[in-house]
């Protein structure tokens, strides 16, 4: 009976086994969400704690405020799972030292714009702001659908970073100058604060470029270690109070016609992450990409007028010829750039050739409705 009973069981138990085998095999593979390898699965309670450093000057309007409001646009789409604190330039590294930062690992995330690690990699500049270059929207285009993001996540990788679009300024100013410019001769001698390729178009003119983080802008200016400087437009220029140490307020911006800032991340850290978390920190970027440009228009319009209205500011405009010959300079810079760096050159290639297409629609659209329609 012993013998009859335990013979019962085994094949009890087999043929139970091979029903569970045909009942799965039906059903295929199970979702990756249901995977044992799964990484929110794995650990669905781990609550990651970073920390990003940024270029700018704690809390420092739209461009320091994004970087709050992507650590909390991050910590609702993940559902409280990624908690970001943010740290202004020099609170925890020197501002212009991010980059490094993260790319070691010390620091999981970075906020800045690309032209400032042109010393690690000249290409990085064409994802900040191109002299004579494409407009906002057509950067966010390019990046987007063209083909810009895939070649920033290339450039970047070489320093185990991977790169998210952070919000763009738009058109910028020209500048504060300490003297007029009414031709390109005048650059002669200026020292100006102005990053990534515009610095080298100065320099073709005659001046000094010179790199000064944001919270040693106003102070080099005033005590004429640099004669001019570019910020971004009327609302942060009027916060940093240039109206009153510089005389001349200079448009356009033709060295940052659409200036793309940008977050960045650790890649070993972004790896190793979830699809999910990895599309969180994506769309949080594209919801920065949209607020920062938004938050520009409106405050610029306001800081615009009261520049004009109660600090009676003179708008000075670039003559043709100055910016005929800024344009030139800048061909030749970023040809000199690009003709011994393979990365560099097929990046320019890539935006130039989207410029150059999009201006033709441009000219019909944007540059008419400018020009004929709107007052």
């Amino acid at each position: 009976m012993k013998k009859r009973a335990l013979q019962y069981t085994v094949i009890r138990s087999f043929t139970l086994i091979m029903i569970i085998v045909l009942v799965t095999s039906c059903l295929g593979d199970p979702p990756a969400s249901m995977s044992t390898t799964s990484y929110d699965v794995a650990k669905p309670d781990k609550v990651f704690y970073w920390k990003m450093t940024t270029t700018w000057p704690p809390n420092f309007p739209v461009v320091g405020e994004v970087a709050e409001k992507y650590s909390k646009w991050v910590e609702e789409l993940s559902n409280g799972q990624i908690k970001i604190k943010v740290y202004g330039g020099g609170e925890l590294v020197p501002a212009l030292e991010a980059f490094d930062a993260v790319s070691q690992g010390t620091i999981e995330m970075g906020c800045g714009a690309a032209y400032y690690w042109a010393g690690k990699t000249p290409a990085a500049q064409f994802f900040a702001a191109v002299p004579f270059g494409m407009n906002s929207q057509q950067i966010t285009s390019w990046l987007e659908t063209g083909g810009g993001y895939e070649l920033w996540k290339k450039t970047y990788a070489k320093f185990n970073l991977v790169p998210f679009m952070g919000g763009n300024t738009g058109v910028q100013m020209g500048g504060w100058f300490n003297r007029e410019i009414n031709s390109v001769a005048d650059f002669k001698g200026l020292k100006m604060r102005l990053p990534g390729i515009g610095g080298k178009v100065i320099e073709k003119a005659g001046g000094a470029a010179v790199l000064v983080a944001g919270s040693e802008v106003y102070t080099s200016l005033e005590r004429g270690v640099i004669d001019a400087t570019e910020w971004i437009g009327p609302y942060h220029d009027y916060k940093m109070g240039f109206h009153k140490i510089a005389k001349y307020y200079y448009s356009p911006g033709w060295h940052e016609t659409g200036s793309q800032l940008e977050f960045f991340i650790n890649k070993n850290l972004y790896d190793g992450l979830s699809p999910h978390l990895q599309s969180v920190l994506q769309a949080a970027s594209k919801r920065a990409q949209v607020w920062v440009l938004a938050e520009f228009d409106k405050q610029n319009s306001i800081y615009f007028d009261k520049l004009v209205n109660d600090e009676n500011v003179q708008i000075r405009e670039f003559s043709k010829e100055t910016l005929d010959a800024l344009r030139e300079y800048t061909n030749e810079a970023i040809q000199e750039m690009i003709g011994d760096d393979p990365l560099s050159k097929e990046v320019y290639e890539s935006y130039s050739n989207f410029q150059k297409r999009t201006a033709k629609w441009s000219k019909v659209t944007e540059k008419a409705y400018y020009n004929k329609i709107q007052e």
